[in-house]
């Protein structure tokens, strides 16, 4: 997945999830897909069928509303979609997507990304979407 150089520059909206945190997540969930990593234009994981068990850290950018739709779309399929995503609760596709969420899980203090040396300026959030009962 392409990051950032430098986290405070908006050169690319894509952040690398840090591998301590995936691996935490995956083993709760078995993933079986990722939409993302991205090619260039950044939104092809919006048009295939995502996997049933799906881990998405989609573009921080101005497609991220699209991501959100996508993964309840996906999710009233009767998938699991675990989604690792800003906290920008003052954003219209915040309140139009993730009172739909089964859980929303805040993480605590700023997350590093992947290959970078400084946290986040943001904070983060995993946002969970299932039709089903997440023990299933």
């Amino acid at each position: 997945m392409k990051m950032h150089k430098a986290m405070t520059t908006s050169k690319s909206p894509s952040y690398q999830t840090p591998k301590w945190l995936y691996s935490k997540l995956d083993a709760e969930f078995k993933f079986n897909d990722d939409p993302c990593p991205l090619s260039d234009n950044g939104i092809d994981g919006l048009f295939r069928e995502w996997g049933t068990r799906t881990f998405c850290n989609p573009p921080y950018g101005k497609h991220i509303g699209k991501w959100m739709m996508k993964a309840y779309a996906e999710a009233q399929l009767g998938k699991l979609i675990v989604c690792l995503v800003p906290s920008r609760t003052d954003t219209i596709w915040w309140h139009e997507w993730i009172p739909k969420a089964q859980d929303v899980r805040f993480i605590k203090g700023r997350l590093t990304f992947e290959g970078q040396k400084n946290p986040a300026p943001f904070p983060s959030v995993i946002i969970i979407f299932a039709r089903l009962p997440l023990g299933i």
